[in-house]
């Protein structure tokens, strides 16, 4: 039997991945990243008090910052093995909490844009599904992918309503065949637009629900926060393996 010491700020443990929720309400339902049934393991929530969808997303507030650490620290002396986010644009935080914590850090889907990028081919492209198009500026996109080896071509959400309400806005009812829909269309048109796109990302946490349809329908792979959060937890529970030889 192993000896086992308490973790000091522990409330419970064997939590794999710890989640940083930016202070919504939105139903998260199954696939999206605040639906703990999206996972295959354990993992454990944090709302970060004050990051609201207009101070993140419409402001880029970097006073937040302590807040985030705090957090995220938090999820740290828990025990988790790694900690995310439930929104792309949290890639405004990413470097200061990776610096202040000792685990690692994955706070934007937008943090795969080098590996993707990597898998295609000089005359490829990257297509970016997001919340919103506008906000999702140069800047923001030059700190997850600040070597650009291919195009990253981008579309938003922010004006398709079934999307938009419940997401953005924030309204109590959300109908997961109407925005499946949308983003499904949005994908469709980003790939028409730019033909050389072989791969697409979807930046918002509210959309690995709706990946299944957008690759059958653009017949690209297509990558999200889950892709993101399965693989890096995968680094950090690895098990031994068993079989014949």
């Amino acid at each position: 039997m192993a000896v086992y010491k308490v973790r000091s700020k522990a409330e419970s443990y064997g939590h794999d991945v710890g989640i940083l929720l930016i202070d919504c309400r939105t139903p998260f339902i199954p696939g999206d990243v605040g639906n703990a049934s999206s996972y295959g393991y354990p993992v454990l929530y944090r709302t970060v008090p004050d990051v609201t969808l207009e101070r993140l997303i419409e402001k880029g507030d970097l006073s937040l910052t302590e807040k985030v650490i705090e957090e995220a620290r938090m999820l740290e002396a828990f025990g988790v093995t790694a900690i995310t986010s439930d929104c792309g644009y949290m890639m405004h935080f990413q470097e200061q909490v990776a610096a202040a914590v000792k685990i690692p850090v994955m706070l934007s889907s937008l943090l795969q844009l080098p590996f993707i990028a990597s898998l295609l081919g000089p005359e490829q492209a990257v297509g970016i599904v997001c919340a919103n198009r506008k906000r999702l500026t140069s800047e923001l996109l030059a700190k997850a992918y600040p070597a650009a080896r291919i195009p990253v071509h981008v579309a938003g959400l922010e004006t398709c309503p079934n999307f938009r309400g419940p997401i953005l806005d924030e309204t109590d009812t959300l109908n997961s065949d109407l925005i499946e829909a949308e983003v499904v269309a949005t994908a469709e048109a980003l790939c028409g637009d730019h033909p050389e796109i072989g791969a697409i990302l979807l930046e918002c946490s509210n959309l690995p629900p709706y990946a299944h349809a957008v690759q059958a329908r653009t017949g690209r792979p297509v990558f999200d926060f889950l892709t993101m959060i399965d693989f890096v937890r995968s680094a950090g529970r690895r098990k031994p393996f068993s079989g014949n030889y």
